[in-house]
């Protein structure tokens, strides 16, 4: 056998394993550095007086054709992520509305006295969320709903082409 093929058949396993160790120890350390750190976004009101800070992914993203929706938003749809209470830290001052949903429960809207932009909202029946506007993180890579509700009120011209398979609700 050829001096080249033996080296070969036995340092190359010695080789590769060092190259695992030596990938497997920088991601460990950046890890541990924070490297792979928790996602953190934050929304804000238009004058900023009012701010959310959202840790981690959201349990749910969906977009809300009811009227409400449509007459809170301004638009044809209000955009939502639902993130667990413990995840999500208030800053500021908020004006609340409470209203009455569809389902029989409440639903309480913060929004910012000063310049009128609601940054997020608390449903009665899921008392463990909190509830952002997805446009208060003014992020164009934020990612796409997966929920659709109250497509029976959606403006036909409104097409979500999410290119990922969407739940479309009533």
């Amino acid at each position: 056998m050829p001096v080249s093929r033996v080296l070969c058949a036995r340092v190359l396993p010695f080789v590769l394993f060092a190259s695992f160790v030596s990938l497997w120890f920088s991601f460990a350390t950046s890890y541990r550095l924070g490297a792979h750190a928790m996602t953190t976004r934050q929304a804000a009101c238009c004058c900023g007086q009012l701010r959310a800070t959202c840790e981690g992914e959201p349990v749910r993203i969906s977009v809300c054709h009811c009227f409400d929706c449509q007459r809170r938003s301004g638009s044809p749809f209000g955009f939502a992520a639902h993130y667990p209470r413990a995840q999500v830290r208030v800053e500021g001052q908020p004006t609340q509305f409470t209203r009455l949903a569809d389902s029989g429960n409440t639903v309480t809207f913060s929004f910012c006295p000063l310049c009128g932009s609601t940054v997020y909202w608390e449903p009665q029946g899921h008392p463990e969320r909190i509830t952002v506007a997805v446009g208060a993180f003014a992020d164009p890579n934020f990612p796409a709903p997966r929920h659709s509700v109250y497509e029976s009120r959606r403006h036909k011209w409104v097409v979500l082409d999410t290119g990922a398979e969407l739940e479309r609700l009533g």
